[in-house]
């Protein structure tokens, strides 16, 4: 299984993604963008600023596509985070696996999101029209 995991500071570049995860083999592609959105627990989101403990955060996130590995015949996977300011609308990270089947990939996708945000050390700090606040922060 080839793999491409990142974390990239500015926008990540969706089009070479596409040709990337592209495999005559596979019959499925399945891709999930995370977006910043306008608005968490009844607060309006501004902006936000993600940081993250960048070679950790890679380590894990092959940790992670391995275990995906073992449970689902992916062909390709790719695991892109981006990290600094970003406005509405941006997208914080990008997740595309390809596989033979559709079946595989659309069981590997929400895993691999799931085990990431759970595990991955990457931190968002959200700026509200009343204030910011730090989120992901969790024992290490």
């Amino acid at each position: 299984m080839e793999r491409l995991v990142r974390i990239v500071e500015g926008p990540i570049d969706l089009l070479a993604l596409d040709d990337w995860i592209w495999d005559p083999s596979c019959g499925a592609e399945v891709k999930f963008l995370g977006k910043v959105r306008n608005h968490n627990h009844g607060r309006k989101v501004i902006d936000m600023e993600y940081r993250a403990y960048t070679s950790m955060a890679v380590q894990e996130i092959n940790y992670i596509v391995d275990e995906a590995a073992k449970k689902w015949a992916m062909t390709r996977c790719a695991v892109i985070h981006r990290t600094g300011k970003l406005k509405i609308s941006d997208v914080a990270v990008a997740i595309y696996v390809s596989s033979v089947h559709r079946e595989e990939a659309f069981m590997a996708c929400p895993f691999i999101i799931s085990e990431l945000k759970r595990r991955v050390p990457l931190w968002k700090k959200e700026q509200y029209e009343d204030g910011t606040q730090w989120l992901g922060m969790r024992p290490c």
